[in-house]
């Protein structure tokens, strides 16, 4: 990629920034919903690491979920942000604009994902900034491990969200499937109900859902300072495959 190529790809990131951010549905799942969900468990489970030492271990709820949550804000970014815009660009004409202007796929692609980026590290600021200021939660044991993560868990989902934006047929069903996708993961992913009190089948559901991995890369770099390199390897292979799939699959109009 030339610096041209790299203009092109920052002036685009830097209009999808602003386009994101007057969408209802950015500023609610990735600012408000993240935390409204940290507030809730904070409530519930903050504070008492002694009496659920058997779910949290001794590090705390709060520093159970904090690194969780970082991978939550990741994941709504790219499953509902993502292919809800792309699929309306391309109901709109403003894929074909593109083309006629020969903008590469890429470079379309390239700045929704580092727009993406850019909110999901405003959003899981925000999350652990109010874990932070409310309730025990310590430094992260490996802040560099954490950036990491985040990086691969961030590209993984902004892939996923690429890829259902390539296939879904309007805004719509896009925002619905990336709904249901939000949902299923949240719940079956570790993220708000450990995977030690699920059944059997509802953990093996949640070892097929990316979130997981996600989850399971953070909380290690944040508890403990270690690096799953199991968890990262999956969210790279489904970062490659899904990024691979949206290019081949993708449609201008």
């Amino acid at each position: 990629m030339g610096q041209s190529g790299l203009r092109v790809v920052l002036k685009l990131t830097w209009i999808e920034l602003k386009l994101f951010l007057r969408e209802p549905m950015t500023i609610v799942f990735t600012f408000a919903f993240p935390v409204v969900l940290m507030f809730v468990l904070g409530e519930i489970f903050g504070g008492q690491a002694d009496a659920d030492a058997d779910v949290f271990g001794r590090v705390g709820a709060m520093n159970y979920y904090a690194p969780a949550y970082i991978a939550v804000v990741a994941m709504s970014v790219g499953v509902i942000m993502l292919p809800a815009r792309l699929t309306d660009y391309r109901s709109g004409g403003v894929l074909r604009r593109f083309r006629a202007s020969l903008v590469p796929v890429w470079a379309v692609l390239g700045s929704q994902v580092l727009g993406a980026l850019v909110l999901a590290v405003v959003g899981g600021v925000l999350v652990v900034g109010f874990a932070a200021a409310f309730y025990p939660v310590h430094f992260p044991d490996s802040l560099g491990l954490l950036a990491a993560g985040f990086l691969i868990c961030s590209a993984a989902f902004a892939a996923v969200g690429t890829l259902l934006g390539a296939v879904m047929p309007s805004p719509r069903a896009a925002q619905g499937a990336g709904l249901m996708l939000f949902f299923v993961m949240l719940f079956l992913s570790g993220a708000s109900v450990p995977t030690e009190i699920m059944s059997p089948t509802m953990t093996r559901i949640g070892e097929a859902l990316p979130l997981t991995y996600g989850v399971d890369l953070l909380q290690g770099a944040w508890i403990g300072g270690t690096w799953d390199r199991t968890s990262a390897l999956v969210l790279l292979v489904v970062a490659a495959v899904a990024g691979l799939l949206s290019l081949r699959l993708y449609r201008w109009d």
